[in-house]
């Protein structure tokens, strides 16, 4: 299956099965396990990693939070972080990815929280912006701020693609190189 955006350019499947497979690698050498927890991306980052066969063996869980309620609920992101900042800021994705190692136990975690439009931009956020947050053992949580062009699946296929090569380069960095 391949994913097409808006400029009808094909975006091939086949760079995020390589990255599931280089991060697959990566977990299974160290022992660890990941989780996710999705909200613009709607599970897509889970599903690309569970069609791996054996992904039983580092993937635990992703959790799809969609609304602000879910994000509190599932993730312990603090309400007063959402009325003050919005659920796609900085704030918030970090409490995601936190929220998901703490509630599954686990190593690893990659957060993602945007807006795929077509609408709900803003002059401050405008459509294809995208907060994501990384969470390693033994590493100070990462975030990063993306403006993704393109229709909506584009964005999300976008924001999947970087979640997971961001939870690569986390996974490959050395700890003593952390500030």
């Amino acid at each position: 299956m391949q994913v097409r955006n808006s400029e009808g350019e094909a975006m091939a499947e086949s760079a995020v099965s390589s990255l599931v497979e280089k991060l697959a690698a990566m977990l299974l050498a160290k022992g660890w396990r990941m989780a996710t927890a999705e909200s613009c991306t709607g599970g897509w980052i889970a599903k690309c990693c569970t069609d791996r066969a054996g992904s039983s063996a580092w993937f635990d869980r992703g959790l799809v939070t969609y609304s602000d309620a879910a994000k509190s609920d599932l993730l312990g992101v603090e309400s007063n972080l959402l009325q003050q900042n919005g659920a796609v800021s900085e704030a918030v994705a970090r409490q995601m990815t936190l929220g998901a190692r703490e509630s599954a136990e686990v190593e690893a975690a990659v957060a993602v929280t945007g807006i795929a439009g077509p609408d709900g931009g803003s002059a401050a956020k405008p459509v294809g912006t995208v907060w994501f947050a990384w969470s390693v053992s033994g590493l100070q949580t990462r975030t990063e701020r993306k403006v993704f062009s393109g229709d909506r699946a584009s964005i999300r296929f976008q924001t999947v693609q970087h979640a997971l090569q961001g939870l690569c380069d986390q996974l490959s960095a050395n700890p003593e190189k952390q500030t």
